[in-house]
């Protein structure tokens, strides 16, 4: 008995070509998180491969434990300030029109991490004045103050 063939959508291809290389490259050289690494994206060869990414600011590693998600979770250690430089360098080099950008949650952090979001934003204004931006942003737990910070760099779209 012949065992049935699995759709072509399962198949996921293994990640290639000079995009794909470009984005592992920019993401090695200036030591960024993806969310499409931290959460195992099967998608991520994809996207890669097409030159986009989203970048995972504040660490990769989230002070929460939802069941959903399969980004690693514990104590983040040190908060990396030259972060927001080092992803605004990357989208400028990657030239990409519109950024997507997502965190962690810092829940023991004062500000709960809008200081390097709101930093993020300016930065990639600055170095590259035309690319849009959609933030992908933690409750914040509930601190207006934080929310305030990143929502005054006035990204082009906010989501949580």
């Amino acid at each position: 008995m012949e065992r049935p063939r699995k759709p072509s959508w399962l198949r996921v291809k293994l990640p290639t070509g000079p995009e794909y290389r470009k984005v592992r490259g920019l993401v090695d050289q200036y030591q960024l998180h993806t969310i499409c690494e931290s959460g195992n994206c099967p998608n991520m060869g994809e996207c890669w491969g097409a030159g986009t990414a989203t970048f995972m600011i504040l660490g990769n590693v989230c002070t929460r434990a939802c069941s959903f998600c399969a980004v690693a979770t514990g104590r983040p250690g040190f908060l990396d300030l030259e972060e927001p430089y080092r992803v605004a360098e990357a989208i400028r080099r990657m030239e990409v029109q519109h950024a997507v950008i997502t965190s962690v949650n810092r829940d023991e952090l004062p500000d709960r991490g809008a200081g390097v979001w709101a930093a993020t934003v300016r930065e990639i204004r600055r170095q590259s004045p035309k690319t849009t931006m959609e933030t992908l942003i933690p409750d914040v737990k509930g601190n207006w103050e934080a929310l305030d910070i990143i929502l005054a760099q006035r990204p082009e779209v906010v989501s949580h």
